[in-house]
């Protein structure tokens, strides 16, 4: 690659999304000999004269980033930051074989898979805080807010990264769990052409092909093209699914200080709506763990959604950029489902429920930020100043038909015979909402000297929410207003190690009505932190320790007298202590291992949810370790690599008033990989190794997820 082709690339590099630069960066640097589609010839040069020099690491790849794009939206090293923060790589994602955003959460202490409506969409707690119940959980994408709406399964094809946020960040983004956030970093255009396809065959007739192309248009212009399509079933019975998934991008750089690009995201999922096995009086394992309960002729669910997103940038000088962004999704749920309702006192005959379901939303949004790393007075200050505006809307209708005494629409959960038909369908939900949000936010990231570092944010938001019930023909509106402080302080004791506390305000508005069609008060919630942060001299290896305390009121939780509705469950704290390892501990010896003890429990309740309850899906111990093991064999790069999950009893049901406890489990994962030649690398992996029954989730003993048997994978990748 000559040299004007070289600077080309590293400026649009930077110019695409400013975080994004080092982060890249690194990558290139570490990955110089392996292979990722990351990998390049190239030598590792400054993209910018504000990205630290430190942040560049040679040799082999690792499972550790030295810098973190999403938390301060600035070039951070993690060390400075006064948070806890987990960077899943993408050598890491390979590694694991983690296709999916839920598989690599699992990696990660303290996030917990919580209900997933049916297996339609991603589900999970931080720290104990599961987000919108209507929506599944928060996450962003590039920095920006990309969930809320009916986006299915998120799949990794175009992930390059996955930053795990702890605690929270509503003083830069705004609606948010005070348990952290997770920002997605997509894989970007580059000008030296790389291409690779994946092929994957496995247990219970899995069949998948990726592929990943990049390359330049022409001087100004670079292209990619991420995408997938899977088609599995699984050892439920009558489960097939089917997914999709598109993602090509655009680089233009329009002058050396100027960038525009575009990505698109398209997905579309086929599955069945599966609620999953019942337990009886308490008691699990009395059905096999594949036994479907719905009805067969009710087909699949159909999820889509596409996305897009537009970033420019414009250096306007040496120490200051203008950087802005837009967003637009649309995303969408159709189908029908049968769910368990209640099972009989002859704890055999199952009543059930049918449904149909037709979701709508679309989730736009527009933001411009003043981005400067300068000095004032000799004191380095990184510093932001955004404005932003969103619009969400959102139309949902319902169907439904609850079991009666003259039709029961029964099952018998031991000898179940399919082909039953409920009563006709009527109307149970009929709404529109709509949200507009404003709002202005200020950050400076302060570095007194190399010992003393300060974080302050705050972020103003006006919010206005409109919910029309068609049913009732009555109309829902409030505005409300909330202030989102954050001040961290990073003490570095010695090149290596650093103490850090940090405390914050957040807020999120509540989607929805009530049962009694009112509008909810938004959550609010304080949090505290305090954490040590550990490198070796290498930095090729480092650790995180945090103790938190959050309390949060107004949290909503699916009302248990009529699931159609949410109810707000008082006050809620979570407290506990997490840590992260990850990095290299010999040369051809990588690590990813973390703990969590979470103890999470409803400080203030009601009749329905019980003061002391523990919080659904929530382990008080949880804990995971990867090992991989690099080596040659036959002259060729080789590995193998061990996983094991921990995670601990948890309450089952949402209703936060039962004593029905799903037992603790340990999976064990194996991989290997080898490189057959230049271009072609095989990977094999088994999950569920000792094939294990245990239970991922539950939203009551009628709806339990049952995790998956043994499964066996071979994966050939092809780079060209």
């Amino acid at each position: 690659m000559n040299q004007t082709t070289h600077t080309a690339f590293a400026i649009l590099l930077a110019s695409l999304y400013p975080q994004l630069a080092n982060a890249e960066e690194t990558a290139l640097a570490k990955n110089s000999q392996t292979n990722t589609i990351e990998s390049s010839t190239q030598t590792s040069k400054q993209i910018k004269k504000d990205v630290p020099q430190q942040v560049k690491v040679q040799g082999q790849k690792q499972y550790r980033n030295l810098s973190v794009a999403g938390a301060t939206k600035n070039n951070s090293l993690l060390i400075d930051l006064p948070m806890a923060v987990r960077v899943i790589s993408a050598e890491l994602l390979q590694d694991t074989g983690a296709n999916t955003l839920r598989d690599a959460l699992d990696l990660s202490s303290g996030i917990q898979r919580q209900s997933n409506l049916g297996g339609l969409w991603d589900s999970y707690a931080m720290r104990g805080f599961t987000g919108d119940p209507n929506f599944g959980s928060d996450y962003m994408i590039n920095g920006v807010n990309s969930s809320r709406g009916y986006n299915g399964i998120r799949d990794n094809a175009n992930t390059y990264a996955i930053e795990i946020l702890k605690g929270p960040a509503s003083a830069l983004y705004g609606r948010g769990e005070p348990g952290g956030t997770i920002n997605i970093l997509t894989k970007k255009p580059r000008f030296d052409p790389v291409y690779q396809v994946d092929m994957k065959l496995g247990s219970f007739q899995e069949k998948r092909i990726a592929a990943d192309l990049t390359g330049p248009i022409s001087q100004q212009f670079a292209y990619r093209i991420n995408l997938a399509s899977e088609s599995s079933e699984s050892n439920r019975d009558y489960h097939k699914t089917d997914r999709t998934f598109i993602a090509p991008s655009l680089l233009w750089r329009i002058t050396d200080h100027t960038t525009l690009s575009y990505e698109l995201e398209a997905s579309e999922q086929k599955s069945p709506f599966d609620r999953g096995v019942v337990a009886v009086n308490g008691q699990l394992g009395l059905i096999p763990n594949s036994r479907f309960l719905g009805e067969p002729a009710d087909g699949r669910m159909q999820t889509k959604s596409l996305g897009h997103q537009f970033f420019f940038q414009h250096d306007l000088s040496a120490h200051w950029t203008l950087q802005s962004g837009l967003s637009y999704r649309d995303s969408e749920i159709k189908g029908f489902s049968t769910e368990a309702s209640n099972l009989l006192p002859d704890n055999e005959t199952l009543r059930r429920q049918h449904r149909y379901r037709d979701f709508s939303a679309s989730d736009r949004s527009a933001r411009i930020e003043l981005a400067g790393n300068h000095q004032i007075a000799g004191v380095q200050h990184q510093t932001l100043f955004g404005i932003e505006h969103v619009l969400f809307a959102d139309e949902r209708v319902q169907l439904r038909r609850n079991p009666s005494a003259s039709n029961p629409y029964s099952i018998n959960i031991f000898k179940p015979v399919y082909g039953k038909q409920a009563d006709p369908l009527t109307m149970s939900i009929n709404t529109k909402e709509n949200q507009e949000a404003n709002a202005v936010y200020l950050q400076d990231h302060i570095h007194w000297n190399t010992q003393w570092k300060t974080l302050l944010g705050i972020r103003f938001d006006r919010y206005q929410q409109r919910v029309e019930n068609r049913r009732t023909a009555t109309v829902n509106q409030q505005s409300l207003q909330a202030s989102s402080p954050r001040i961290g302080v990073v003490y570095q004791a010695t090149p290596s190690l650093a103490w850090y506390l940090s405390a914050a305000q957040g807020f999120r508005p509540n989607s929805g009505v009530s049962i009694n069609n009112t509008a909810f008060p938004a959550e609010e919630s304080r949090s505290y932190e305090l954490g040590m942060k550990w490198e070796n001299t290498k930095k090729n290896l480092s650790s995180t320790i945090a103790i938190f305390n959050i309390d949060k009121r107004n949290v909503l939780t699916t009302n248990p007298v009529n699931t159609d509705f949410s109810i707000t469950a008082g006050e809620l704290k979570s407290q506990g202590i997490e840590l992260d390892v990850e990095g290299q501990l010999q040369d051809n010896l990588r690590i990813a291992a973390a703990y969590a003890y979470t103890d999470a429990k409803v400080s203030r309740g009601d009749n329905l949810i019980l003061t002391g309850s523990r919080f659904p899906n929530v382990p008080t111990h949880s804990a995971n370790l990867f090992l991989k093991q690099s080596f040659q064999l036959n002259g060729n790069a080789s590995g193998i690599g061990l996983g094991l999950q921990y995670i601990g009893e948890r309450y089952g049901d949402v209703a936060l008033s039962s004593n029905f406890i799903l037992p603790a489990y340990t999976s064990i994962k194996l991989v290997a990989d080898y490189r057959i030649n230049s271009t072609m690398q095989l990977h094999v992996q088994v999950n569920n190794l000792m094939n294990r029954q245990y239970f991922a989730s539950a939203y009551s003993q009628v709806w339990i997820q049952p995790g998956s048997e043994r499964q066996i994978s071979a994966n050939l990748r092809v780079a060209f």
